[in-house]
């Protein structure tokens, strides 16, 4: 696996793949990787015939109260689990070469921005998108894995490539799991074995609404509140918000029907953890027949940062 670190050996390790006419798969990453990182280089290799990740700790996409400067960092051990993966270019660069002295642009996407990650971490995705625009202008790819668990990301980075005309393939893995259900992040790391243990109600919530929209539950109030419940009722869990979306324009819906997420928000003593179920909701109410996960690689041309 190549590894670069600056913008010009990054522009000379691509030029002979764009020459030879290989489709180029891109994974952009913030690095403490897990298996949920690592299955979305594995979905790049499917879908392309050189992956590219990258791992940059985006300082524009965290807040000032935010976990920046003790945000988990671990390159050498996440390069080599990416070459286990199949991953051909690593790219690890320094502040300087994202933003280079004088860097003014900003990239703020409206619409899937507001409300949820929007308001509670304001600036938040403009960081995203911002890091996400410049990375893909540095490696112009012709695909771009990301993961589901952060579904409204997800919304952002699907409408910054529609609205740029980006001739980049979004291609959106499934939530990777931990055998017990909670969902893979990053951030697991600052759980005590207690908070670990809390931190399920998360996974159990969002089965239990599962389960009540295959007995035919329609109501996104009623399902809502069935989420707020059982995340409430677990000591030491604060819950920051519960909804039922649109997966494109991440606004709530009164009526579950067609593609839904219901996204989650939490904080297990101070971390803060993100899970979502995404469903597609038939609209007959026959129990068995109307809920299948909706789809285990979410795609499109146009409709970042996998943490």
């Amino acid at each position: 696996m190549i590894v670069v670190r600056q913008r010009e050996e990054l522009a000379r390790a691509l030029a002979p793949v764009r020459a030879a006419n290989r489709r180029i798969g891109f994974v952009p990453t913030m690095g403490a990787l897990h298996e949920g990182h690592l299955s979305l280089v594995r979905l790049a290799r499917e879908r392309s015939d050189f992956v590219a990740a990258s791992i940059f700790v985006n300082p524009t996409q965290f807040g000032p109260h935010e976990d920046l400067a003790s945000y988990p960092r671990t390159p050498e051990a996440d390069a080599a689990a990416l070459a286990a993966a199949g991953c051909d270019l690593l790219f690890l660069p320094e502040v300087a070469a994202i933003y280079p002295p004088g860097s003014s642009t900003r990239v703020r996407v409206e619409g899937p921005s507001r409300g949820f990650e929007g308001e509670r971490r304001p600036g938040h995705f403009e960081g995203v998108a911002t890091v996400v625009t410049i990375l893909f202008g540095l490696l112009r790819p012709d695909v771009a894995v990301f993961g589901e668990k952060d579904a409204q990301q997800l919304a952002v980075l699907r409408a910054l490539v529609a609205d740029l005309g980006l001739p980049i393939e979004i291609v959106a893995g499934p939530t990777v799991r931990e055998p017990d259900g909670l969902a893979m992040s990053s951030r697991n790391a600052y759980l005590s074995p207690d908070e670990r243990r809390r931190a399920l109600v998360l996974a159990r919530a969002l089965d239990g609404a599962r389960r009540a929209i295959v007995a035919g539950e329609r109501d996104a109030a009623t399902v809502v509140a069935l989420l707020r419940a059982a995340i409430a009722a677990e000591p030491g869990v604060e819950l920051e918000y519960a909804a039922a979306v649109d997966p494109v324009s991440f606004t709530p819906v009164s009526t579950l029907a067609g593609e839904v997420v219901l996204p989650v928000a939490a904080r297990v003593g101070t971390t803060r953890l993100l899970d979502n179920l995404r469903l597609r909701v038939a609209e007959r109410t026959k129990a068995d027949e109307t809920v299948v996960p909706a789809g285990a690689a979410s795609e499109g041309a146009s409709p970042c940062a996998a943490r």
